[in-house]
C-alpha cells in the first residue's frame, strides 16, 4: 500500500520514526508531518498564512519526509494536494506519546489527522501509546499497528473508515486487542492565582477520570488490552434529528 504518514508530537519525534521503520518493511511510505508539537490542536487548519514545507532526511527512514508549519490536518492536507506523488491508499497517523481515548479524542490532534484523511475518502488509522512515569513503549505500539494493518486491508481497503488504536504500557507482552467503544474522561481546571497584571489565570493540571465503563477502551486498557474503535466525523445526533425537525413544523 501507498501510506502517507503524519503525527502531532513532531516530525522528530521518536514515535513516528519509530512506526515510519515498522511500515517500511512491507509498504510505500511518505512522511508529512508538523514541524513542532502540534498535540491538542484538533482539527484546527491553517487559513491566515502560508504553509511553509521542507524536505528532510531521517535517520535509518527510507521514505521521502517533509516538514510542515502548520497543524495535523494541515500535513494531511498538504501530503494529499501536493506532496504525494499518486494516489494515497491509507493515511496512518502516530504514534501519539500518551493515550488517545475516551474524550481525548476530541481534542487529539493525531486522531484529527486521521479524521481529515477520512473526508477524502482514504481509510486511516490513528495510534497512541500509553505513556506512565516518563516511560512509553513504542515498540509494542508498532508492532501491534503493523498487525491490525496486516488483518484490515482487505476490509477497509477503498473505504473512509477511521481506526483509533490504542496500547497499554508493558515491558512484557499485552493480553490482546479488543475492538470497543469511546470512553469518558473529564478534565479538571485549577485555579492557580493571578498573573504580574493581576488577572487570574488557570492552568490545566490534570484529569479526573469517571469510573470506568466496561466494554470501552479505557476499561480495556486498564486491563492490559491494546483497543481499537471505528470512529467517524459526522456529527448528527441521529436520535434526536425527526425530534428537531417536529419543533420547525408550522
Amino acid at each position: 500500500m501507498r501510506i502517507l504518514l503524519t503525527n502531532d508530537d513532531g516530525i522528530r519525534a521518536d514515535g513516528i520514526q519509530r512506526l515510519a521503520k515498522e511500515l517500511e518493511k512491507e509498504h510505500e511510505l511518505i512522511i508529512v508531518a508538523p514541524d513542532i508539537e502540534r498535540s491538542a490542536q484538533s482539527h484546527a487548519i491553517t487559513l491566515f498564512k502560508p504553509l511553509v514545507i521542507k524536505e528532510l532526511e531521517l535517520e535509518g527512514i527510507r521514505a521521502k519526509a517533509y516538514s510542515v508549519s502548520g497543524t495535523p490536518a494541515d500535513c494531511v492536507r498538504a501530503g494529499m494536494e501536493a506532496l504525494a506523488d499518486g494516489p494515497i491508499d491509507l493515511v496512518f497517523s502516530g504514534i501519539n506519546m500518551g493515550l488517545n481515548s475516551g474524550m481525548d479524542i476530541l481534542y487529539s490532534g493525531t486522531v484529527s489527522a486521521a479524521i481529515e484523511a477520512s473526508i477524502y475518502n482514504i481509510p486511516s488509522i490513528a495510534v497512541s501509546a500509553e505513556y506512565v512515569d516518563k516511560k512509553v513503549n513504542f515498540d509494542i505500539a508498532a508492532s501491534y499497528a503493523s498487525k491490525i494493518l496486516e488483518r484490515s486491508i482487505p476490509e477497509i481497503k477503498d473505504t473512509n473508515i477511521v481506526l483509533n488504536i490504542n496500547t497499554p504500557y508493558t515491558e512484557d507482552d499485552i493480553k490482546g486487542i479488543k475492538a470497543c467503544k469511546v470512553g469518558d474522561v473529564i478534565y479538571d481546571y485549577y485555579f492557580e492565582g493571578k498573573n504580574g497584571d493581576g488577572e487570574k489565570i488557570l492552568q490545566a493540571k490534570g484529569r479526573r477520570d469517571i469510573s470506568l465503563t466496561e466494554d470501552t477502551d479505557r476499561y480495556y486498557l486498564s486491563q492490559g488490552y491494546a483497543t481499537i474503535t471505528p470512529l467517524h466525523y459526522d456529527l448528527t445526533n441521529f436520535k434526536s434529528l425527526e425530534e428537531v425537525k417536529s419543533w420547525m413544523e408550522d
